[in-house]
């Protein structure tokens, strides 16, 4: 491996490093809320249901007459003291036979069994010297301390029954204890913190890793090397439905063939055509631009495909305001809708659902009723809509046709510009046919919704049969979400220019909100398919 696939590796290593800090950054509140309840629940459930226990405590010295003659002065070896300390073993031995805990239970007056109270103590050396120590835990402080002055009465005399030679000395007795030695609520708190704080980092760093869902620009760049050209806001963040529900919203005015409008009366959220939100506006206008730097060397028509790779994710919406953008600047647009199974942009703009596309394909309509202009009250520049026609039963063969091929060199002629909007990519297999007839293709990506292996199989889709793919249309996206300079920036952007749009808007360019789509008449109708 050369250095810089190695440096690539690192950087890859450091970008999913950075990624899993920010997602831990952004759920950092659900994190500390969840650790501070383990800390309450696991604080309360000691409080109320643990019983305080306490402990009481005697010290034996472990003293070897070998080692002691008198008042002769006799040297002592480390032998001699590792065998002192070898006998505190033995001597713990001894206290927790029968013989010496019934002798226990006896003299400390308790009811206990030997079971019980062996449970109770617990019998080590004091940092490794010949002293050893006898703990007696228990609810009660007195019986703690009864049972501990019971085994510093019993032990002496029994071991030096056993054992000859030595004995056990008493250095310290037991007393009653002033205070609970468990539970440490303190420290039963700091754990339940801990461990919620744990289990909810390590929950949500795993399904961060485990996640492919689309959620940012990044997760984007991770799956394709083709460019964001735009990322256009939920205009319906706040309603519900979301894109799922474009085209099926009630509207009060209807269009002379009885279309919903493009904007209600109730001034609902306008989703096509100059009514948008400012933020939307502009990103369409962003990728107007791009699209014109991509196509910047070419002379001809530019026919653009805009497709997805799930349903739901909002491509014809897309594709409905591109066309509008494009048409005005000024430049001729047709707008074609290719999705025959389940066609929508007649259901979004005043037009006509037939005759359309699939009609002239199969041979039932001539060429010049087809074409349908689309404009906004107030506003001379509009653009031509093909609408999908009537369902045909093989769209597929309808699209791959020598008549669509030869339909779209001839309207290369007449229009700057032809926007097809295209059924999804993996869901059927149409748009790979059209593809073939595009100079480019726009895939939409809808935030939160679709995954890197969509949006990969897409791609991959679209380059097995070489189409060229412009970029990404990143939509439905939230505040804060893309990658369009910092919030701050895009926030006071946004509110400044907002009011010169609402100050100088409507009188520049005739905008009001509730502006519908103009009726479109037979004379316009007929101008043009001319």
């Amino acid at each position: 491996m050369d250095e810089n696939r190695v440096r690539e590796k690192n950087d890859e290593i450091e970008i999913d490093i950075q990624r899993l800090v920010r997602a831990l950054l952004r759920k950092s509140w659900i994190i500390c809320f969840v650790a501070v309840l383990c800390a309450a629940a696991l604080f309360a459930g000691t409080f109320f249901l643990v019983a305080p226990e306490y402990q009481s405590s005697a010290m034996f010295y472990v003293n070897n007459n070998a080692l002691s003659l008198g008042e002769a002065s006799v040297s002592i070896n480390s032998g001699d003291i590792s065998a002192s300390r070898s006998l505190v073993k033995s001597y713990i031995v001894i206290l927790e036979t029968r013989q010496s805990l019934n002798d226990v239970i006896d003299y400390a007056g308790v009811d206990r069994t030997y079971e019980e109270l062996k449970g109770m103590i617990d019998a080590a050396a004091v940092n490794s010297t010949e002293i050893f120590e006898v703990v007696v835990t228990s609810t009660d402080p007195v019986e703690a301390e009864q049972i501990a002055d019971a085994i510093a009465h019993i032990l002496p005399k029994r071991i030096s029954s056993i054992i000859e030679g030595t004995s056990a000395k008493i250095v310290d007795y037991a007393v009653i204890a002033s205070r609970p030695s468990s539970p440490n609520y303190m420290r039963n708190a700091m754990l339940g913190f801990a461990g919620g704080f744990i289990v909810m980092a390590a929950w949500f760093i795993i399904r961060e890793i485990t996640d492919i869902t689309i959620r940012s620009e990044e997760d984007i760049a991770r799956s394709c090397k083709e460019p964001v050209l735009a990322a256009v806001p939920d205009m319906l963040a706040h309603g519900k439905g979301g894109y799922y529900r474009y085209g099926y919203k009630k509207y009060s005015k209807y269009d002379k063939y009885g279309k919903a409008s493009a904007a209600n009366a109730d001034g609902e959220a306008v989703l096509v055509g100059g009514g948008i939100s400012f933020a939307a506006s502009e990103a369409y206008k962003l990728l107007r631009t791009k699209l014109q730097f991509s196509f910047a060397d070419e002379k001809n028509s530019r026919v653009i495909g805009v497709s997805s790779a799930l349903t739901g994710e909002g491509k014809s919406l897309s594709a409905v305001n591109l066309a509008y953008t494009l048409s005005q600047l000024g430049k001729r647009t047709l707008l074609i809708d290719c999705d025959m199974r389940r066609p929508s942009v007649a259901d979004k703009l005043p037009i006509k659902q037939d005759p359309g596309l699939s009609d002239f394909l199969a041979g039932q309509c001539r060429a010049d009723s087809l074409i349908q202009l689309c404009g906004l009250k107030g506003e001379e520049k509009a653009f031509h809509v093909i609408s999908a026609g009537r369902i045909p039963p093989n769209p597929m063969e309808l699209l791959s046709s020598a008549r669509m091929e030869k339909m779209l060199m001839h309207l290369r002629e007449n229009y700057d510009y032809i926007v097809l909007d295209l059924p999804p990519v993996n869901e059927v297999s149409d748009a790979l046919a059209v593809g073939k007839y595009t100079d480019g293709m726009l895939i939409v990506v809808r935030q939160n919704y679709c995954d890197r292996l969509a949006l990969s199989a897409a791609i991959h889709q679209f380059d097995f049969v070489e189409s060229r793919l412009l970029g990404i249309v990143f939509n439905c996206t939230l505040e804060g979400s893309a990658g369009y300079g910092n919030k701050y920036y895009r926030k006071y952007y946004r509110k400044y220019y907002n009011k010169y749009y609402r100050a100088y808007g409507k009188k520049a360019y005739g905008y009001t909100k509730k502006s519908p789509y103009a009726a479109v008449n037979s004379d316009n109708n007929k101008r043009a398919a001319k």
